[in-house]
């Protein structure tokens, strides 16, 4: 995972104010390996009393086993491509931060009242979880992610996020292509191509649970057009290209016919 550095020269004063409003929530990720912090002139150690480093936590060996608990799992987390499809090699800042991985270990389940329902996860079963979920281990030499089963996505047995398969009540979604002229007919550049909040819906999962541990199925159907909300979800790209996107059913704005 990459080193960060911030040097006086890539902080100025000026922009100071995006890190002053951060909360605890809000915490600044710069993955396993923290790099050095150097406040040069004009910049105090208090101007930067609202930013917190998260690093990973480093479990010793001398701890064999992690057991999670509750709606809790460990996913084992999928290392990073080091090379492109054409065999370049990546630099370290380059590669795509892996959102996908291997489930080690589950919690006993969840509790609603007097009843228990298992989790909707595996051992053995391979996961995409949310992109900021849950908080990263390093443990047996090797990277881990404790997180609640509601941050999981999706089980994806290929390689293939077109075969995603949602859980609870996400839903995943093929982006409709961005128009590539504007209404008068003048051709749009990638850089100004609006994102569009439309798409065909692939594959939907199951539903939540309502307060007694029942599932409630969604209303939202594979083959329908959807609206979404432009900020929500986790963004994907199979491997022809296409763009795909996996949220809530909440987030669904409206059906379009």
């Amino acid at each position: 995972m990459a080193t960060a550095q911030l040097t006086a020269s890539s902080i100025s004063a000026r922009n100071l104010a995006s890190f002053q409003g951060l909360r605890p929530l809000e915490a600044v990720k710069f993955g396993a390996s923290v790099g050095h912090l150097r406040v040069g002139a004009g910049l105090s150690q208090r101007s930067f009393s609202g930013l917190v480093v998260k690093a990973a936590t480093v479990v010793t060996p001398k701890y064999t086993a992690i057991k999670p608990l509750g709606d809790r799992v460990l996913v084992k987390i999928k290392t990073a491509e080091e090379k492109t499809e054409g065999g370049i090699l990546l630099p370290t800042s380059s590669q795509t931060k892996p959102q996908g991985g291997e489930v080690v270990a589950v919690g006993e389940g969840k509790t609603f009242g007097k009843t228990k329902v298992d989790l909707s996860v595996k051992t053995g079963s391979q996961v995409v979880y949310s992109k900021y979920a849950g908080t990263e281990l390093e443990f047996n030499g090797s990277k881990h992610l404790i997180l609640k089963d509601d941050d999981i996505v999706g089980i994806l047995e290929t390689d293939d996020v077109k075969d995603l398969k949602p859980l609870n009540d996400r839903v995943l979604i093929k982006v409709a292509e961005a128009e590539e002229k504007t209404a008068g007919g003048l051709l749009l550049t990638e850089a100004t191509k609006e994102k569009p909040s439309i798409g065909t819906v692939i594959a939907v999962g199951p539903g939540p649970l309502d307060d007694e541990g029942n599932t409630k199925p969604l209303s939202i159907t594979p083959g329908s057009t959807v609206m979404y909300s432009k900020y929500a979800g986790n963004d994907f790209k199979g491997k022809d290209g296409s763009e795909f996107i996996a949220l809530r059913a909440s987030d669904v704005m409206a059906v379009l016919s």
